[in-house]
């Protein structure tokens, strides 16, 4: 069920009320390590989605992966911090793997972080590992409204821009349907959730477990 749109800051910041209890409480359902369970069909995860997929990498690369995460989930901004980079200059450069992140917010701050996000546009990768790189500063204190403003001006989106964004009901109901789907079709329900060529791993990877589940592909 998607949660009401925040028409004003008061209506906004009552809605984080339950936040810091709700993260506390998904973290828990979160593996702390990878672990395989399950496969997917490719060509279910590829079909059209709510919101457009933002690919980094070659279209052509013979490894796809797809990210399920929240913004403030603590271990995906842990895997943004050391595993991504490594994936990215390692393997996403290269042309070896084509990668894309999808929404999954577990509560009304995350959401508001992805619908920034999309509304930077050809920024949305940049402003992402930004609210990852600081989400101590905004996802976990007292005035989250007040870190997120700090942050969208490093990035250049103007107080204008902000407020517009978080009262886009068609862009915060199209956030909540990718995450929607992918509970409901691909049994997503923890983040990070991983699917490496349709196969599903839940979990921060390491530098070291993103060679072990990518190298074999890239030799088969």
């Amino acid at each position: 069920m998607s949660l009401p749109i925040w028409t004003t800051r008061r209506e906004f910041l009552g809605a984080l009320g339950a936040t810091a209890t709700a993260t506390a409480l998904t973290a828990g359902i979160i593996p702390a390590f990878a672990q395989a369970v399950g496969n997917v069909p490719v060509a279910d995860l590829m079909a059209d989605n709510a919101l457009p997929d933002s690919w980094l990498g070659s279209a052509d690369a013979p490894v796809t992966i797809i990210e399920y995460a929240s913004m403030t989930c603590p271990h995906c901004a842990h895997f943004h911090a050391e595993g991504f980079p490594v994936l990215k200059s390692k393997f996403i450069d290269t042309g070896k793997v084509r990668f894309v992140l999808r929404e999954f917010p577990f509560d009304p701050l995350a959401v508001a972080g992805f619908m920034l996000a999309r509304c930077a546009g050809d920024k949305r990768e940049a402003m992402i590992e930004l609210l990852f790189a600081q989400q101590k500063n905004w996802a976990f204190t007292d005035k989250p409204l007040q870190g997120l403003t700090t942050l969208i001006k490093q990035a250049g989106m103007s107080q204008q821009t902000f407020d517009a964004c978080l009262q886009d009901k068609a862009l915060y109901d199209n956030v909540n349907a990718v995450r929607d789907r992918g509970a409901q079709k691909f049994g997503v329900d923890a983040t990070p959730t991983f699917f490496i060529n349709g196969k599903k791993v839940s979990g921060d990877m390491s530098p070291e477990e993103l060679d072990k589940q990518i190298l074999p592909l890239l030799k088969s």
